[in-house]
Protein backbone atom coordinates (compact mmCIF):
# COMPACT_ATOMS: atom_id res chain seq x y z
CA UNK A 1 0.00 0.00 0.00
CA UNK A 2 3.47 2.38 0.88
CA UNK A 3 4.68 2.07 -2.32
CA UNK A 4 1.20 2.48 -4.55
CA UNK A 5 1.12 6.15 -2.26
CA UNK A 6 4.61 6.96 -3.39
CA UNK A 7 3.93 6.02 -7.10
CA UNK A 8 1.11 8.20 -6.62
CA UNK A 9 2.88 11.16 -5.08
CA UNK A 10 5.56 11.12 -7.52
CA UNK A 11 3.13 10.57 -10.51
CA UNK A 12 0.95 13.85 -9.08
CA UNK A 13 4.78 15.51 -8.50
CA UNK A 14 5.77 14.60 -12.12
CA UNK A 15 3.03 16.19 -13.83
CA UNK A 16 2.85 19.35 -11.35
CA UNK A 17 6.58 19.97 -12.25
CA UNK A 18 6.21 18.93 -16.00
CA UNK A 19 9.13 16.32 -16.13
CA UNK A 20 10.79 16.82 -19.13
CA UNK A 21 10.95 13.05 -20.39
CA UNK A 22 6.44 13.30 -19.78
CA UNK A 23 6.59 16.52 -21.84
CA UNK A 24 8.63 15.32 -24.42
CA UNK A 25 6.44 11.84 -24.58
CA UNK A 26 3.41 13.56 -24.54
CA UNK A 27 4.40 16.25 -27.22
CA UNK A 28 5.12 13.56 -29.88
CA UNK A 29 2.03 11.99 -28.62
CA UNK A 30 0.26 14.89 -29.64
CA UNK A 31 2.17 15.92 -32.87
CA UNK A 32 1.69 12.14 -34.27
CA UNK A 33 -2.21 12.01 -33.77
CA UNK A 34 -2.72 15.28 -34.58
CA UNK A 35 -0.95 14.88 -38.12
CA UNK A 36 -2.74 11.55 -38.30
CA UNK A 37 -6.27 13.08 -37.59
CA UNK A 38 -5.79 15.91 -40.29
CA UNK A 39 -4.69 13.33 -43.15
CA UNK A 40 -7.19 11.32 -41.66
CA UNK A 41 -10.26 14.05 -41.93
CA UNK A 42 -9.28 15.20 -45.46
CA UNK A 43 -9.31 11.77 -46.78
CA UNK A 44 -13.17 10.45 -44.94
CA UNK A 45 -15.19 13.51 -44.85
CA UNK A 46 -15.00 13.99 -48.52
CA UNK A 47 -15.54 10.31 -48.70
CA UNK A 48 -18.80 10.63 -46.46
CA UNK A 49 -20.08 13.31 -48.72
CA UNK A 50 -19.63 11.50 -51.65
CA UNK A 51 -21.03 8.56 -50.70
CA UNK A 52 -23.71 10.32 -48.80
CA UNK A 53 -24.55 12.53 -52.17
CA UNK A 54 -23.48 10.48 -55.48
CA UNK A 55 -25.52 7.32 -56.02
CA UNK A 56 -23.66 4.65 -57.74
CA UNK A 57 -23.81 0.66 -58.19
CA UNK A 58 -21.56 -0.23 -55.01
CA UNK A 59 -22.82 2.45 -52.71
CA UNK A 60 -23.86 -0.33 -50.40
CA UNK A 61 -21.05 -2.11 -50.66
CA UNK A 62 -18.40 1.12 -49.64
CA UNK A 63 -21.06 1.86 -46.72
CA UNK A 64 -20.56 -2.20 -45.46
CA UNK A 65 -17.04 -1.87 -46.08
CA UNK A 66 -16.79 1.60 -43.67
CA UNK A 67 -18.83 -0.03 -41.30
CA UNK A 68 -17.00 -3.13 -41.15
CA UNK A 69 -13.25 -1.72 -40.99
CA UNK A 70 -14.39 0.23 -37.96
CA UNK A 71 -14.12 -2.77 -36.27
CA UNK A 72 -10.76 -3.73 -37.58
CA UNK A 73 -7.96 -5.16 -34.98
CA UNK A 74 -5.14 -2.36 -34.69
CA UNK A 75 -2.39 -4.83 -34.15
CA UNK A 76 -3.84 -6.29 -37.76
CA UNK A 77 -3.10 -2.82 -39.29
CA UNK A 78 0.40 -2.48 -37.45
CA UNK A 79 1.65 -5.63 -39.29
CA UNK A 80 0.00 -4.83 -42.64
CA UNK A 81 1.77 -1.26 -42.64
CA UNK A 82 5.35 -3.48 -41.24
CA UNK A 83 4.73 -5.64 -43.79
CA UNK A 84 4.59 -2.90 -46.33
CA UNK A 85 6.90 -0.88 -44.88
CA UNK A 86 10.10 -3.04 -44.12
CA UNK A 87 12.55 -3.50 -46.03
CA UNK A 88 11.61 -6.52 -48.34
CA UNK A 89 8.07 -4.33 -48.95
CA UNK A 90 6.83 -2.71 -51.69
CA UNK A 91 7.80 0.64 -49.72
CA UNK A 92 10.66 -0.25 -47.59
CA UNK A 93 13.04 2.13 -50.00
CA UNK A 94 11.32 4.93 -48.28
CA UNK A 95 12.91 3.55 -44.85
CA UNK A 96 10.02 5.18 -42.85
CA UNK A 97 9.51 1.90 -40.22
CA UNK A 98 10.26 2.62 -37.08
CA UNK A 99 9.27 6.48 -37.93
CA UNK A 100 6.79 8.97 -36.78
CA UNK A 101 5.32 8.74 -39.87
CA UNK A 102 5.14 5.19 -40.07
CA UNK A 103 2.90 5.52 -36.81
CA UNK A 104 0.44 8.46 -38.88
CA UNK A 105 0.34 5.94 -41.13
CA UNK A 106 -1.00 3.54 -39.67
CA UNK A 107 -3.31 5.39 -37.45
CA UNK A 108 -4.86 7.19 -40.33
CA UNK A 109 -6.11 3.83 -41.81
CA UNK A 110 -7.45 3.25 -38.01
CA UNK A 111 -9.37 5.76 -37.83
CA UNK A 112 -10.39 7.01 -41.70
CA UNK A 113 -13.51 4.43 -41.18
CA UNK A 114 -14.40 5.74 -37.97
CA UNK A 115 -14.52 8.96 -39.23
CA UNK A 116 -15.93 8.49 -42.22
CA UNK A 117 -18.89 6.02 -41.18
CA UNK A 118 -19.81 8.93 -38.30
CA UNK A 119 -19.56 11.71 -40.90
CA UNK A 120 -21.63 10.02 -43.34
CA UNK A 121 -24.84 9.21 -40.98
CA UNK A 122 -24.82 13.11 -40.23
CA UNK A 123 -24.13 14.52 -44.12
CA UNK A 124 -27.02 11.60 -45.19
CA UNK A 125 -29.39 13.10 -42.82
CA UNK A 126 -28.39 16.50 -44.09
CA UNK A 127 -28.67 15.63 -47.36
CA UNK A 128 -32.16 14.40 -46.85
CA UNK A 129 -33.07 17.65 -45.70
CA UNK A 130 -31.06 20.14 -48.41
CA UNK A 131 -31.91 17.53 -51.31
CA UNK A 132 -34.59 19.09 -53.33
CA UNK A 133 -33.13 22.78 -53.07
CA UNK A 134 -29.98 21.44 -54.00
CA UNK A 135 -31.15 19.84 -56.93
CA UNK A 136 -33.49 22.67 -57.55
CA UNK A 137 -30.45 25.01 -57.77
CA UNK A 138 -28.66 23.05 -60.40
CA UNK A 139 -25.06 23.01 -58.20
CA UNK A 140 -22.67 20.92 -59.54
CA UNK A 141 -21.58 17.55 -57.19
CA UNK A 142 -18.30 19.43 -55.55
CA UNK A 143 -20.64 22.35 -54.50
CA UNK A 144 -23.16 20.31 -53.37
CA UNK A 145 -20.30 18.22 -50.97
CA UNK A 146 -19.00 21.19 -50.08
CA UNK A 147 -22.43 22.77 -48.80
CA UNK A 148 -22.97 19.59 -47.06
CA UNK A 149 -19.55 19.36 -45.56
CA UNK A 150 -19.70 23.70 -43.98
CA UNK A 151 -23.79 23.15 -43.38
CA UNK A 152 -22.97 19.89 -40.99
CA UNK A 153 -19.21 21.27 -39.65
CA UNK A 154 -20.58 20.64 -35.65
CA UNK A 155 -21.31 16.98 -36.45
CA UNK A 156 -18.11 16.05 -38.51
CA UNK A 157 -15.78 17.84 -35.57
CA UNK A 158 -17.71 15.69 -33.44
CA UNK A 159 -16.97 12.71 -35.93
CA UNK A 160 -12.94 14.35 -35.85
CA UNK A 161 -12.97 14.48 -32.09
CA UNK A 162 -14.12 10.44 -32.20
CA UNK A 163 -11.15 9.80 -33.94
CA UNK A 164 -8.94 11.34 -32.15
CA UNK A 165 -10.07 9.65 -28.67
CA UNK A 166 -9.55 6.36 -30.82
CA UNK A 167 -6.06 7.35 -32.19
CA UNK A 168 -4.43 8.93 -29.11
CA UNK A 169 -5.59 5.66 -26.85
CA UNK A 170 -3.81 3.20 -29.56
CA UNK A 171 -1.03 1.05 -28.39
CA UNK A 172 -0.53 -2.43 -30.56
CA UNK A 173 -0.02 -0.96 -34.03
CA UNK A 174 1.98 2.06 -32.85
CA UNK A 175 3.96 -0.23 -31.08
CA UNK A 176 4.34 -2.41 -34.53
CA UNK A 177 5.46 0.32 -36.32
CA UNK A 178 7.47 2.60 -34.10
CA UNK A 179 9.79 0.35 -32.40
CA UNK A 180 8.84 2.47 -29.80
CA UNK A 181 12.23 4.35 -29.68
CA UNK A 182 13.37 6.57 -27.04
CA UNK A 183 13.81 9.99 -28.43
CA UNK A 184 12.10 9.02 -31.28
CA UNK A 185 8.94 6.93 -31.29
CA UNK A 186 7.78 6.35 -28.16
CA UNK A 187 4.65 7.94 -27.62
CA UNK A 188 2.17 8.06 -24.11
CA UNK A 189 0.67 4.38 -24.80
CA UNK A 190 3.81 2.74 -25.72
CA UNK A 191 5.97 4.58 -22.89
CA UNK A 192 3.28 3.50 -20.47
CA UNK A 193 3.57 -0.45 -21.31
CA UNK A 194 7.37 0.20 -21.15
CA UNK A 195 7.53 1.90 -17.74
CA UNK A 196 5.27 -0.76 -16.01
CA UNK A 197 7.24 -3.81 -17.50
CA UNK A 198 10.17 -1.94 -16.07
CA UNK A 199 8.67 -1.46 -12.63
CA UNK A 200 8.24 2.35 -13.07
CA UNK A 201 5.23 2.85 -11.67
CA UNK A 202 5.73 6.56 -10.69
CA UNK A 203 6.25 7.55 -14.92
CA UNK A 204 3.64 4.92 -16.25
CA UNK A 205 1.15 6.73 -13.82
CA UNK A 206 2.27 10.07 -14.69
CA UNK A 207 1.96 9.33 -18.26
CA UNK A 208 -1.37 7.48 -17.70
CA UNK A 209 -2.58 10.94 -15.92
CA UNK A 210 -1.84 12.65 -19.11
CA UNK A 211 -3.76 10.36 -21.39
CA UNK A 212 -6.76 10.08 -19.25
CA UNK A 213 -6.69 13.86 -18.99
CA UNK A 214 -7.07 13.92 -22.80
CA UNK A 215 -9.47 11.74 -23.25
CA UNK A 216 -11.64 13.27 -20.75
CA UNK A 217 -11.29 16.38 -22.75
CA UNK A 218 -12.16 14.99 -25.74
CA UNK A 219 -15.21 13.50 -24.23
CA UNK A 220 -16.12 16.05 -22.51
CA UNK A 221 -15.49 18.11 -26.18
CA UNK A 222 -18.03 15.59 -27.54
CA UNK A 223 -20.52 16.17 -24.91
CA UNK A 224 -20.93 19.78 -25.27
CA UNK A 225 -20.72 19.88 -29.21
CA UNK A 226 -23.55 16.92 -28.59
CA UNK A 227 -25.66 19.46 -26.56
CA UNK A 228 -24.91 22.63 -28.04
CA UNK A 229 -26.29 21.58 -31.66
CA UNK A 230 -29.58 19.96 -29.77
CA UNK A 231 -29.93 23.14 -28.56
CA UNK A 232 -29.74 24.95 -32.05
CA UNK A 233 -26.93 26.53 -31.59
CA UNK A 234 -23.45 27.48 -33.24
Amino acid sequence: MVDIWSGLTQAFWLVFTLDPELVEIAGRSLQVTVSALVVACLIALPLAALVAVKRFRARRLVIAVLNALMGLPPVVVGLIVYVVLSRSGPLGVLGLLFTPTAMIIAQVIIIVPLIASIAHQSIRELWQEYHDLLISMNVTQGQKIRTLLWDSRRALLTAALAGFGRAIGEVGAIMIVGGNIDHATRVLTTAIALETGKGEFALALALGFVLIGLAVAVNLAIHWLGRTEREGRW
